[in-house]
């Protein structure tokens, strides 16, 4: 199969970062984008994780390129509040790799210490302990340079209205995309798969940007959806945006995305640069699509957010995948390839991900099925894995205190642990277990050690190292007094890291000075 004539239905983020990545990588072929001038624009996905980099630098289109155009700021961490048990506390995930150097025993340095201090540690100060940035984000403050271990590309990723960044895309990184403003009314098909749109609209290959419809992969290609509902316990989602409050602005624009976990599932808080986006992500089967309003004007209320006279957008979708998101001459991209659920911002990771293995098949030159199974294979098993990774943070719950979250800890997984193929890539279930009970560590380039040890679930303890002489390396002193003493390095480094973090320009100066000042966007 041919590639040289592409069609992208579907507008929105999804679809115009489909348009720029195609339109850069493939400059001489003929793309076309066609959008309904009707079908609603979700736009609910602004935040990102820090592999969006990745794809940044692929365009070549830099943070003050974009940022600008669309009320866009930096974002360190994600924040997670009463995930463990209601009135827990919050931990931090933040996107830089833990400094292990000074360590003896890696990240379980952290969890002897706080056995050895008879647990008086909070798990807060797990990240604070191994993460620079972390003097960044409990001061509010930003610095690109002077930040001991941050590495720019790979630590931050960003906060960003997501119409304004499909726009800016079209407007600015699709110079060479054919733009038809048009309803899809008639699809014909053959065995190739789409043979042409409303009659007229012919090319090599399709690509379904349509969100949740999944024109074409699904209603007429007939591809099969494999739903996530038996790991994933929402279904729902209330999405509004809150304006800062008069002088404001400052103390709530926040380096991070906070979650906090609440009656019936879990609330997220994205600041953006004028504004903040928040959203209610929820199970209809445990609340009204009413009471769920109610029960987010409360939350809003008791954290000094404004809860009147908001609009709310009411998303309705069932977490899973399309079984084969390349099919034929069709591959779905987006919300159309498959949707987790909003925790740890996955949806913009799924969509650049999959346009940069997207990439690598085209890039072969012609298409064939071997092409395909390789792609299906590779972000199938990749989307799995991250759904895993999301079910952990409700997995690893002992809330109980609705009938929600009794029923989140009392989900079964053991059919998917004992029928669940070995996840190829890092974060499913599979490894999570395996690194706890077997290796009894978990590595440090993966994020769920935050997420762990947030939620009480740590890879060792001392009772167990001191009992099985599992680290050698502390020999015959592995005693409570010798730990504390060879752990004084953390308290060391992070108090470092919060002096130097409080020197640096409150998050918002950072960014009228250096992204939005005479920005006339």
């Amino acid at each position: 199969m041919k590639t040289d004539r592409i069609i992208i239905v579907g507008g929105g983020s999804a679809g115009w970062m489909t348009a720029a990545t195609l339109s850069h990588q493939f400059p001489k072929k003929e793309i076309t984008l066609i959008e309904s001038p009707n079908a609603p624009i979700i736009g609910v996905g602004e935040s990102t994780i820090g592999k969006i980099n990745n794809w940044l630098s692929l365009l070549q289109i830099k943070d003050t390129d974009f940022m600008k155009h669309t009320d866009a700021s930096y974002k360190l961490s994600i924040r997670f509040e009463d995930f463990y048990k209601k009135g827990a506390g919050a931990f931090h995930y933040p996107f830089q790799q833990p400094k292990t150097d000074n360590t003896a025993n890696g990240l379980n340095d952290w969890v002897l210490r706080k056995d050895a201090l008879n647990g008086e540690l909070d798990v807060s100060d797990y990240a604070d302990s191994y993460c620079s940035i972390m003097g960044l984000i409990n001061n509010n403050t930003f610095a690109k340079d002077d930040i001991p271990d941050f590495l720019f590309n790979r630590d931050c990723a960003y906060h960003f209205d997501a119409i304004k960044f499909g726009q800016y895309l079209k407007n600015h990184r699709c110079k060479n995309v054919k733009h038809i403003v048009e309803d899809i009314t008639e699809v014909e098909t053959d065995e190739r798969g789409i043979k042409n749109l409303n009659g007229k609209y012919y090319a090599d290959l399709f690509i379904d940007c349509t969100g949740f419809k999944r024109l074409l992969i699904q209603e007429n290609l007939k591809e099969e959806f494999t739903s996530y509902e038996d790991i994933l316990p929402n279904n729902r989602a209330l999405a509004t945006h809150i304006e800062y409050g008069y002088g404001e602005v400052e103390k709530d624009l926040k380096p991070y995305t906070n979650c906090t976990a609440i009656e019936n599932g879990w609330v997220w808080n994205i600041p953006l640069y004028s504004r903040m986006g928040a959203g209610y992500v929820y199970s209809d089967k445990y609340v009204t699509r009413e009471q769920a309003e109610i029960e987010f004007k409360e939350h809003l209320k008791s954290q000094g957010l404004n809860h009147t006279n908001l609009k709310f957008k009411d998303i309705k979708f069932t977490p899973g995948t399309i079984n084969r998101p390349f099919s034929k001459n069709v591959v779905a991209i987006g919300l159309s390839s498959g949707f987790i659920e909003p925790l740890e911002s996955n949806s913009l990771f799924t969509t650049h991900d999959n346009l940069l293995h997207l990439i690598r098949i085209i890039n072969r030159g012609e298409v064939n099925q071997f092409d395909r199974d390789t792609y299906n294979l590779t972000v199938k098993d990749k989307f799995r894995a991250f759904a895993e990774f999301v079910a952990m943070h409700y997995a690893l719950s002992h809330r109980s205190d609705t009938q929600y979250w009794v029923d989140v800890q009392n989900r079964k997984y053991e059919k998917n642990i004992d029928t669940n193929e070995f996840v190829r890539f890092t974060d499913g279930f599979t490894h999570a277990i395996t690194d706890r009970m077997i290796q009894r560590q978990y590595p440090k380039h993966e994020g769920f050690n935050f997420i762990a040890t947030g939620m009480r679930y740590f890879a060792t303890d001392l009772s167990t190292e001191i009992k099985f002489d599992l680290r050698p390396e502390y020999d015959i002193e592995l005693t409570k007094e010798h730990i504390v003493t060879a752990t004084e390095y953390l308290v060391k480094q992070k108090n470092e890291w919060n002096e130097l973090g409080k020197k640096q320009k409150s998050l918002y100066k950072y960014l009228k000075e250096n992204i939005y000042e005479n920005s006339t966007s």
